[in-house]
């Protein structure tokens, strides 16, 4: 038993001074993990939410508003530092790291306008996520639609 603790714990000193190493290994890797990290917590919430009102799932109000509240409050989270220019599909050495097209970064980006459509998204699908299926189907079109938005222009496929 003392050999598997002992074990346990020089793994996890060992996964603890190798992640920054690893992190690392390509400019920006800690912004595009954090971001690609918050996109995956984003997909799981809309994603059950979206099962609900496709009817794959069965409707419940508390799990609803649960996953609607987390949505609102990821919304409200300021992850500038998440984003730092030149951290695009297109920059040295990020080819295959990252999805997000450079048009984020240039003159004219409407990106501060779609996140605020997310934002108003989320807090509406909080304000009707336990209040019923169908009001939880209404909220869920201009959920997705403010998602599309941005992934349409600044995210590539």
């Amino acid at each position: 038993m003392k050999m598997v603790i002992k074990a346990a714990l020089c793994a996890t000193v060992l996964a603890t001074v190798s992640a920054p190493v690893m992190a690392e290994e390509y400019p920006f890797a800690e912004q595009i993990e954090g971001r690609q990290g918050y996109f995956q917590m984003l997909k799981f919430n809309i994603g059950v939410l979206g099962a609900m009102a496709k009817g794959q799932r069965d409707y419940d109000a508390d799990i609803a508003q649960t996953l609607a509240n987390n949505l609102k409050n990821a919304s409200l989270m300021n992850n500038q530092l998440m984003w730092p220019k030149g951290s695009d599909m297109d920059a040295e050495g990020l080819s295959g790291k990252t999805k997000a097209k450079a048009a984020i970064w240039q003159e004219g980006s409407e990106i501060g306008q779609k996140n605020k459509e997310f934002a108003a998204a989320a807090e509406t699908m909080a304000a009707n996520a336990g209040q019923g299926l169908d009001a939880l189907r209404k909220a869920i079109g201009p959920l997705g639609k403010s998602c599309k938005g941005c992934h349409e222009e600044y995210r590539a496929k």
